[in-house]
């Protein structure tokens, strides 16, 4: 089981990471948000409300992907553009995270967040995946890269979701929280950057 001590020490790298991170990314980041403003017609930065570390709210933040839509009977939709369905492909998207980082909501390595009616919604020892901040990769993320293509195929996407999927996540987060080591955290850090 992590300790307090791991924690910090969790949590010292990430800083230090971001502080490295921000100066080489920080250009191309800025590229992407007015890019994805011109493509969606929308502020390039979105944000939404996610599930964190014992189960607090906090606004995560990435690049927008998704372009609002009129379809045939009149109501409005949204789809992926071209440049979003890339930036998801390659998780790109996600590079705004880096200030969640900073600011001590999310992590480097953790469970993904989620939004409301999953995490938070955990019993009994499932819950030791709250003790953690949830992360930009994790081992839950690198199974499930291609979770959005697994998905379209199925019959009922959120039916498969919430009882096949999420079922293996939790069982994943919750070995990741019980077997944390510092080394386990480099390890999945260097297979998500081996894995684009």
């Amino acid at each position: 089981m992590i300790t307090k001590t791991q924690q910090k020490t969790k949590r010292i790298f990430d800083v230090v990471l971001v502080l490295v991170l921000f100066p080489i990314l920080i250009i191309p980041i800025l590229v992407l948000v007015i890019a994805a403003t011109i493509d969606t017609k929308k502020c390039g930065v979105f944000s939404q409300l996610r599930v964190g570390q014992h189960a607090k709210l906090f606004r995560i933040y990435k690049i927008r992907t998704l372009r609002e839509e009129e379809h045939r009977l009149g109501h409005l939709g949204k789809s992926a553009t071209s440049l979003g369905k890339y930036l998801r492909k390659t998780k790109l998207d996600e590079l705004p995270q880096l200030y969640n980082v900073f600011i001590g909501d999310m992590s480097f390595v953790g469970p993904r967040p989620d939004i409301q009616g999953f995490a938070d919604k955990l019993k009994g020892e499932d819950r030791i995946i709250l003790k953690v901040k949830p992360g930009i990769t994790g081992e839950a993320t690198l199974k499930y890269k291609d979770e959005e293509r697994v998905l379209e195929r199925q019959k009922d996407p959120e039916h498969y979701n919430r009882t096949i999927i999420w079922v293996d996540k939790v069982k994943i987060n919750k070995n990741y929280v019980k077997n944390y080591s510092f080394y386990l955290d480099l390890t999945l850090i260097l297979k998500s950057t081996l894995n684009k």
